[in-house]
Order: structure tokens, then sequence, then C-alpha cells
């Protein structure tokens, strides 16, 4: 996707954060490098990577650049304890854990059981850590000559439901871009937006974001802070010409609570698409989202890191079906909402939401049974009850439980 963007509009701003910027052609350079530089390590293709950081540019070229080569990315929440950054790396085995400064003393005690391992930092050099910029400013510019096919992992994305341990869920490059083409579909993308990303890069919701605009040619925003500042998000969405951008409920409502005065002075009327994401957000805020945002649609969605997005409500939908997500995303098959039998329950009435997409998951990292569990034949289920309205309409009530 991105050697492609470099060629067909190479001096076109491709991704940035609050502190930096590149160009297509920039971003691809170094995520040549990046890729070049790994391989030098004498990491191979299907090798995992560990990556655990804060919102950074630097998401946007780890992800192309493993992608170049065949690698599998395992984004690991900055938010975990280090005994389940220790279990995760240990689970998939990885071949290098790339850490940012702040965080890296989380992985430390890793290097007991990751002899081989390769670790590397984002910041200031240290002792027993390679250098980020190092790796990249010694490697060849040069498009690694790897053969990389659709169907090889890209992403192995650690989830932990609701009881257990962490699962790893494989995502492939051909999953990714089918679920990118449905993205800009559903959203009606084209390369004039610039999303802003400020769900954790190491969230699918972020991920599939990055994979649609990048495909498409379109600008990529990383808000990076570690924590949520809604004036600073606010400024961003005034001066820096974003489109687009996903929320949760609270992110919305901290922003709505910043006094006018300090909403600074620029307008938000390029901002046109919004979504709402991972909770239900009441009708009092979407209208006064949709009143900050003139002339922004609001969306909302339902999907799982397994399944991908699994239904969209448009902006058009929004209040005539309150409480629901939507109904199907182009592109997939029905919805089936079954009993605890393996029969479709009639509109109204509550059961397990099973759907099927060109673009879910490919199983569980070493699970397969964990894997047969999830699926009836081609119909994926992460344990959600819902039921089917008389219009379609899709209405999660709660977790299957086990």
């Amino acid at each position: 996707m991105l050697a492609t963007q470099a060629r067909l509009q190479p001096t076109r701003l491709g991704a940035r954060d609050l502190e930096r910027s590149m160009t297509f052609s920039e971003w691809n350079n170094r995520a040549c490098r990046l890729a070049n530089g790994l391989l030098s390590l004498g990491l191979t293709k299907g090798d995992r990577v560990a990556v655990l950081a804060h919102n950074r540019v630097e998401w946007a070229e780890i992800y192309t650049a493993v992608a170049k080569i065949g690698l599998v990315a395992v984004p690991i929440n900055f938010r975990l304890t280090s005994a389940e950054v220790q279990f995760i790396c240990e689970d998939c085995d990885v071949s290098a854990l790339i850490a940012e400064e702040a965080l890296s003393d989380a992985v430390e005690s890793l290097r007991e059981t990751l002899v081989q391992a390769k670790f590397i930092r984002i910041g200031d050099d240290a002792p027993g850590w390679q250098s980020y910029e190092t790796l990249i400013n010694a490697a060849s510019v040069d498009e690694p000559r790897l053969a990389v096919t659709p169907d090889n992992p890209w992403c192995l994305m650690y989830t932990s439901g609701t009881t257990g341990n962490p699962k790893g869920a494989i995502r492939s490059h051909r999953g990714m871009a089918m679920l990118a083409f449905m993205t800009e579909i559903e959203l009606g993308l084209s390369r004039k937006d610039d999303a802003l990303l400020v769900m954790p890069m190491c969230h699918a919701n972020s991920l599939n974001f990055f994979t649609a605009f990048l495909n498409i040619g379109a600008t990529v925003t990383v808000f990076s802070r570690a924590t949520f500042d809604p004036e600073l998000c606010l400024k961003a969405f005034g001066e820096m010409n974003v489109t687009f951008s996903s929320l949760v409920p609270t992110h919305f409502t901290m922003m709505l609570d910043v006094p006018e005065e300090r909403r600074g002075t620029a307008d938000f009327a390029r901002v046109e698409k919004l979504m709402i994401s991972s909770a239900p957000a009441r009708i009092e805020t979407k209208r006064a989202v949709m009143e900050m945002f003139p002339n922004s649609g609001l969306f909302e969605l339902y999907g799982s890191t397994e399944a991908g997005w699994v239904t969209f409500l448009h902006p058009d939908e929004q209040f005539d079906h309150l409480g629901t997500v939507g109904r199907e995303v182009v592109g997939s098959a029905p919805i089936r909402i079954l009993d605890e039998n393996g029969n479709e329950v009639p509109d109204g009435e509550i059961g397990e939401l099973f759907s099927s997409s060109p673009y879910a998951f490919e199983g569980y990292w070493n699970l397969p049974e964990k894997t047969a569990e999830a699926f009836r034949g081609s119909y994926l289920s992460v344990g959600d009850m819902a039921l089917r309205d008389a219009n379609g309409f899709i209405r999660l009530i709660d977790r299957k439980k086990i």
C-alpha cells in the first residue's frame, strides 16, 4: 500500500503526529530503512515483532515496515502490567521488541526469557538497547525484495475477552485490505481525507482506520499524547485540516465540556465524518456533537478484533434507530442471531450474534480449539448477545455467560 502511494503522490502529506510529519515518499523511505534494518538484525519472514509505545507517528513506520518483509506486528497495550506484557511476548515467541523510552523499563525483565530477541528503543540510547533511529539511519533505503502474499499474517492482535489469558487474533494482509475497502465504501473516503487517530495505535480501532486511510492514499494523523487532552484535540481538529476521527463517548463529552473561550479560534468546518466507537452515546451528546461540528455526519459501529467491522449506523439513521448499532457492513453476509442450539431466533428475541465477512481473522495463535469454538462454518461469534428489530437494525444486549 505505502509503496504505491509513494509512487503515485510522493510529495503529498502521508503521516504525521503532533510533533513531526512525513510525505508519502519520506514515510516509505523510513519504512524501507526500518524493514532492512530489522532484516540486518537477523529477523526473517514470519517472525513476530512486539511494539510497546504510546501514540506516535513511529507506529505508522513500524506497521508498514513489517508488512514489507512479512514480519508480524504484535501491538501491546501500554496499560498492561509487566506480567501481561511478558505473557504476550512469550506466548508468540517474539524475535524483536520495539519500545519507547518511557515504557522500556516495563520490559527489562523479558531479557531473561527472550534471550534471542532484539530489543529496540525509541528514544535516547541506552545500554542493551538498539537505537531505533540508528537502526533506520544505517539501513538501505531500497525497497526490500521479499515475497509477501495476501494470506501471510500482518498483525497479531491480543484480545483478553472476559476470562483467561489473552488470545492472539491473527490478521492477514488480505483480510486487512478487504476491511480497508469496506471502510472506504461505508464512510465515503477519498484522498482528500485526513484521519485523526486518537484511540491507541495498539488497538484494532486505530489500526483498522489507519489501514483504510493508507490504502486510499489519504493522510493519517496520530494524536501523539499518552492521555486524552480535550483542548489539544479540539485544536488539532481546528488547525490540522482533519476530516475524520473515531472517539469514544467520553472523549466527545470531555470536548463538549471545554469552555468556548478555550476552544481556539479555528472552526471545525472541514470535519465531515465522526465515529462514536466502543460504547453507546446519549441522544443529548449526539446532538451537542453535531452542533459543535455542523458539517459532520455522525456514525456508529459495532465490531471486534476478530471480526473487524460488523455493523454501521449512518448519519441519516442516528435518531430514528436510537439504541442500535446499525445494520450489516457492506460486503458481509446477513448477521445470524442464534439460540443455544444453533437455530435462528425470530426478530425481537435475544440470541448470540454471528457474523460472516471476507475480512474476519484467521484464527487464534496456537489455539485451534478456541478458533473452532468461535466459528460455525464461515460465521464467527465473540460471545455478544443481541437482537434484530423489525427493520433489521441490531441492538446489543450483553455478553454471553460462560
